[in-house]
């Protein structure tokens, strides 16, 4: 089985090629709101929707058996206490930063949230609600779901739904499975429990849509390339590199976006993009990014519905 740590390494030298590239500042050819209009692709008329992934993992990690930054050389069967600190930070400061940044550029994300994390941690997985973000389905804990027979995977998809419900009275629309890892019934079962999109897809720029079960279901696609954890965790970027790899995705998607639907995705997990100096990133490439003409940031699932109902939407009928 291949460990996060080794997933980091074999990978993070795709993310790293991009510090290869010169930054270039492209301008805004985009002058007025009715030219905007009429060469947006999206819906609403926007030029780039950026989508942010707020992790709240923490408090939902397993006892023993977990990634962290510290060295894997603890004894079998014991807990690795400095390393449970780690993931305390997310829900004792990581989180609560990352709403406040939020709230300062008037933006909304959405939150991918472990059961147990909620349930250990009721009134963040509130705040979160409160604040106006989207909760969504990140499975009941880390149990991997791709080993699960369909009725176990169903069992543990609607336990960590249900979770959610009961601590915020908020019914899922959305899924993230533990390191995209799904399994072949994975769609089949969201769509049965009323789900509306997953995120767990890494090939396009764009949302889609794919036929399941006899009706379309949203695929809001995922990214490695600016994801902190990816990145940041496994210690190959700074969080200066992680600020230039960002604009230099914006930029390129912003300048496609004149064409063609562009997305942007980025994600942020409580304990890495929590800490100060990610927050000052976020910080600084937000201000960046938003004062483009036609850049917005959105929720998932009010990207998902937005793509069900937009009759250009792209349809994937050969999906795995």
């Amino acid at each position: 089985m291949i460990t996060r740590k080794e997933f980091l390494k074999d990978t993070a030298i795709l993310g790293a090629s991009s510090l290869l590239l010169p930054r270039t500042a492209f301008s805004n050819p985009i002058t007025s709101n009715n030219q905007l209009m009429e060469t947006s692709k999206w819906s609403d008329g926007s030029r780039l929707v950026i989508s942010i992934s707020m992790q709240f993992e923490a408090g939902g990690e397993p006892q023993i058996g977990f990634d962290s930054p510290f060295p894997a050389n603890l004894e079998k069967g014991y807990t690795d206490l400095p390393a449970k600190t780690w993931f305390h930070y997310g829900y004792k400061e990581g989180i609560g930063r990352m709403l406040d940044l939020w709230d300062k550029h008037g933006i909304k994300v959405t939150s991918h949230t472990i059961g147990t994390a909620a349930k250990r941690n009721p009134g963040l997985a509130n705040e979160i609600v409160k604040r106006g973000h989207e909760i969504s389905g990140h499975g009941l804990d880390w149990t991997p779901q791709y080993t699960m027979s369909y009725q176990e995977e169903l069992n543990f998809i609607k336990a960590g739904m249900d979770m959610i419900k009961q601590v915020t009275g908020i019914t899922t629309v959305g899924y993230n499975c533990n390191w995209l890892r799904r399994s072949k019934n994975t769609i089949k079962i969201l769509q049965e429990l009323g789900f509306v999109y997953h995120i767990d897809d890494l090939s396009r720029d764009e949302p889609f849509l794919i036929p399941v079960g006899g009706k379309n279901f949203a695929v809001v696609p995922y990214s490695l390339r600016c994801n902190d954890i990816q990145l940041l965790e496994g210690r190959y970027f700074s969080s200066t590199q992680f600020l230039e790899t960002l604009k230099l995705e914006f930029d390129q998607l912003y300048k496609e976006g004149a064409v063609k639907k562009r997305m942007m995705s980025f994600s942020a997990h409580d304990r890495i993009s929590g800490t100060p100096a990610q927050v000052n990133v976020m910080d600084q490439f937000l201000t960046y990014a938003l004062q483009h003409e036609g850049v917005k940031c959105m929720r998932k699932d009010d990207i998902a519905r937005m793509t069900l109902k937009d009759k250009s939407a792209l349809i994937d009928t050969d999906y795995n």
